[in-house]
């Protein structure tokens, strides 16, 4: 039995080559009164989530916000974004989305993983 969430996430910081590891994300829904915050997590040391968000959720709108300023400032380095929101909305209640984020200090770029 699997025991990875529905949602996973990694960063790659692209001015390092490197995973971006020690990240905070929030992973929220949206609701008809605003967003629900349902887990937040910190990105590990291949700058992954994996487990750390629900295992099943419902087909809506959904929002990662990604704590740029933080990891860049850990690395004494400016950041343009202090942080990055991705919304995105699940239509497949039983598919996997995975919501990478390319990163760098003045940028970044995301796709539909798999």
């Amino acid at each position: 039995m699997s025991t990875r969430s529905q949602i996973t996430t990694h960063i790659l910081d692209l001015g390092s080559g490197r995973p971006a590891a020690g990240v905070s994300v929030s992973l929220e829904q949206q609701t008809d009164t605003g967003w629900r915050e349902l887990a937040s997590a910190t990105t590990d040391a291949d700058g992954r989530i994996l487990d750390a968000f629900p295992l099943k959720v419902d087909a809506s709108t959904y929002r990662l916000t990604f704590d740029t300023q933080g990891y860049f400032q850990q690395q004494e380095k400016r950041c343009f974004y202090p942080s990055v929101t991705i919304a995105f909305c699940l239509d497949e209640a039983d598919a996997h989305y995975h919501v990478p984020l390319l990163l760098n200090q003045w940028g970044y770029s995301t796709y539909r993983g798999s």
